[in-house]
């Protein structure tokens, strides 16, 4: 007797797009904004506030600009530069593991929703950073216009390396504290040694980052600055920087250029700790080392923030 296998019944494809459930969708698009992330821009800003008030919290008539700044560059910013840039990265980003979960890769999310995303956002921005005045509105204008031009044909500085370093160095490293800073002082009063502070901690902790996914980016034929200089020169420019940043954090410190005191022990004794600790840290980067290394130094920054805080006004 011949055995007769019976044909499974054929698969049913579906004709268009995969249909996705609004929860899977909604949180994409949460996951899409990194919120892990936003706490950079927060601390910035909270850092300039501090320091130009020497208060740790905002007075009662500069609650909403405050609460504006905060809505503004964390999730707003912050979901336009990454629809922005996860958009341009797709043929990168179906390359890197660490992107394998990215809802555009996965297909949760569709580049229509991407380009929905950033231009909601952009106007979300815009719109909440009036609340904190025309000046914050021409600054939070000018990072979503370097958010484009970092991500977007044709100028794409993503992949011009130095030019990759130097726009997230800007934009986190100055713009950041500047945008605390000028909802209580004149931004031209902002102290200049703070802007190169901003730009050689903000350059130490993105130059990792392009090694994290360089060989991706090759792949994909971008230029970064670690897929043109090596993940180990990036290492060593990043220590470089990150050295030099807190030896001039260090010696604005006993040089009493912000704010008088009798010791800065505890500023001298994380100085060393921080570089060591980067230089382990970024030899093989991540984001949660990447992470570890912003909460080491946010040990010192508090301690300078006391003594702001604590210095008779």
């Amino acid at each position: 007797m011949a055995l007769v296998v019976a044909a499974p019944p054929p698969r049913t494809v579906p004709s268009g797009p995969i249909r996705h459930p609004t929860a899977a969708r909604v949180w994409a698009v949460v996951r899409l904004t990194r919120p892990w992330f936003w706490p950079l821009g927060w601390a910035g800003a909270a850092f300039g506030a501090v320091l130009a008030t020497g208060d740790w919290l905002p007075a009662a008539d500069a609650l909403p600009a405050t609460l504006a700044v905060g809505l503004v560059i964390g999730p707003l910013v912050w979901a336009t530069v990454f629809a922005l840039n996860d958009l341009h990265d797709l043929p990168s980003d179906r390359r890197n593991p660490r992107k394998s979960t990215a809802p555009l890769v996965t297909g949760v999310l569709t580049p229509l929703d991407l380009r929905r995303c950033a231009r909601w956002c952009t106007v979300g921005a815009l719109a909440v950073a009036a609340v904190a005045g025309t000046l914050f509105v021409v600054g939070t204008a000018a990072v979503l216009a370097l958010g484009w031009l970092y991500s977007a044909p044709p100028v794409r500085l993503k992949a011009r390396p130095g030019w990759d370093v130097t726009v997230n160095a800007v934009v986190v490293g100055v713009c950041g504290p500047l945008a605390g800073w000028s909802l209580h002082r004149p931004v031209l009063d902002y102290p200049p040694v703070l802007v190169v502070l901003g730009l050689l901690l903000a350059a130490a902790l993105y130059l990792p980052t392009t090694v994290m996914d360089r060989f991706a980016d090759q792949a994909a034929g971008y230029a970064t600055s670690a897929v043109r200089w090596t993940a180990s020169a990036c290492h060593r420019a990043g220590l470089l920087s990150w050295t030099v940043a807190n030896a001039v954090w260090l010696a604005c410190c006993h040089l009493d250029v912000f704010v008088a005191r009798d010791s800065w022990l505890l500023q001298t004794i994380a100085a060393p700790l921080l570089v060591a600790g980067y230089a382990g840290l970024t030899r093989r980067p991540s984001i949660a080392r990447l992470a570890v290394v912003c909460v080491a130094f946010a040990v010192p920054a508090t301690d300078f923030l006391l003594a702001c805080v604590h210095q008779p006004r």
